[in-house]
């Protein structure tokens, strides 16, 4: 009997329910040829596009994360390591999100993903526009430099502008007017707990998994800066695939898969079953949030892939507490991204009329001073950039969610007379939020 023929994607995803904010539509038109009607877009807008979500990842967390992190506060049974840590994370949001310190000192690798409808017009090379994107960000903000080239085998120098990025760019027949995106900024804590393990059938059984899969979640430590979001995958037609979508889990770019799988088509899917349950087991590890606590993860993502009979490759990764991912697209309205939560104080005491009264609010229980919290608030997007040739401005002092005694505002504080504009500052002055927020004053 001739088997009957069935494809599916390996991932297929659902609907996209994502939010997005407008950037306008310069660089954006639709133009038609002959009975079509075809979007066109020019390099300068995927720059932009580009440079914007760097931007907004390198210093905004996403509404979800930062509830998780307000939310261990609320939990009688997490340990005063556990609030000891998501206090601090929120105070480093706060920090960050006035747009000048980033969120981590390690500012990450740029991994652009790109998916190009057939019906999407561009001018040249997109990796090129990305890739400028990509520099404008790391060179106009506070954003270190971590790309090393090799020169010999053994000899390395760094690039001196955060390139080169991983870019890629796949076409996309399921939404042929649209160009998509997923930019992530990946430190090199996260990067090097992704793990591949080539297993065996024997451990796909409930008596043999959780014992491994607990001593592999032991392995990650707390290197990473937990609390984590963690994903496994299990299964898969290839070594680099399920790495990959391990990668792709993590950011939550895969929460619309199906949660069931299909005989004909062997798609991949998300056991929210088994989800619930290794939540439950990262919770009894008493590793927690870094110190020894419940908190070890925010929570977990499982997908299981089809595979070949003798092969049982499993991939664990994480995203650290510097959750950095953001969607966009291009469309006939124009250029769209996420739209980032712009005062992370906001969670602590749920939702406001004015994003202010959370600030406020956040700023009293920590000893802030209500005049601080609100120029905090008023100033929250701002962003200072460099010059173009790359030397940092003189600027005056911050004022940030942080009260009077905190590093930041000495750190920041200009000297007896504003320096030359071609003087360089020394590179340990630019400091990153996560190194000066100290939970408690001295």
């Amino acid at each position: 009997m001739t088997p009957t023929f069935s494809y599916s994607d390996l991932l297929p995803l659902g609907d996209d329910t994502t939010s997005y904010r407008s950037l306008g539509k310069d660089g954006v038109s639709s133009v038609k040829h002959g009975d079509k009607t075809f979007l066109e877009i020019t390099p300068e807008a995927i720059t932009h596009l580009t440079e914007t979500a760097l931007h907004d990842i390198s210093h905004f967390l996403r509404p979800a994360h930062l509830q998780q992190l307000a939310n261990i506060l609320k939990d009688p049974e997490a340990s005063p390591n556990d609030r000891f840590v998501a206090l601090d994370l929120l105070k480093n949001a706060n920090i960050a999100a006035g747009g000048v310190l980033p969120m981590c000192q390690d500012t990450g690798t740029a991994i652009v993903m790109g998916k190009k409808g057939q019906h999407v017009l561009t001018q040249s090379k997109d990796e090129v526009a990305v890739a400028q994107g990509v520099y404008d960000a790391y060179t106009k903000l506070n954003l270190r430099y971590s790309q090393m080239a090799p020169i010999t085998m053994w000899e390395e120098k760094n690039t001196g502008n955060n390139l080169p990025a991983q870019i890629e760019i796949f076409a996309d027949t399921e939404h042929p007017d649209q160009y998509s995106f997923l930019f992530v900024a990946k430190g090199g804590g996260s990067a090097n707990k992704s793990y591949l393990y080539q297993e065996t059938k024997a451990v796909l059984n409930p008596a043999s998994f959780y014992p491994w899969l607990e001593e592999k979640m032991r392995s990650l430590g707390t290197a990473a800066c937990p609390p984590y979001h963690l994903a496994i995958v299990i299964g898969g037609t290839s070594a680099e695939h399920t790495v990959k979508t391990a990668k792709l889990a993590s950011t939550k770019y895969l929460d619309s898969l199906p949660t069931s799988g299909d005989a004909a088509t062997g798609h991949g899917f998300r056991d929210l079953e088994m989800e619930e349950e290794v939540l439950k087991l990262t919770r009894t590890l008493g590793i927690g949030a870094q110190f020894g606590g419940k908190y070890f993860c925010h929570d977990v993502r499982v997908i299981r892939l089809p595979r070949h009979g003798a092969s049982l490759p499993i991939s664990i990764a994480v995203s650290c507490s510097a959750d950095r991912q953001v969607k966009a697209k291009i469309t006939h309205e124009g250029i769209l991204s996420v739209h980032p939560l712009l005062v992370p104080a906001a969670v602590v005491d749920g939702p406001h009329d004015r994003a202010g009264d959370g600030v406020q609010a956040f700023g009293a229980a920590h000893g802030c001073a209500p005049s601080a919290c609100s120029a905090y608030s008023a100033s929250s997007s701002t962003v200072m950039a460099r010059p173009r040739w790359g030397v940092k401005p003189w600027r005056p002092p911050i004022v940030t969610m942080a009260p009077a005694w905190h590093p930041i505002v000495r750190l920041t504080r200009p000297r007896s007379s504003p320096p030359a504009r071609h003087e360089a500052r020394p590179a340990r002055q630019v400091a990153s939020a996560s190194q000066a927020a100290p939970a408690d004053p001295p």
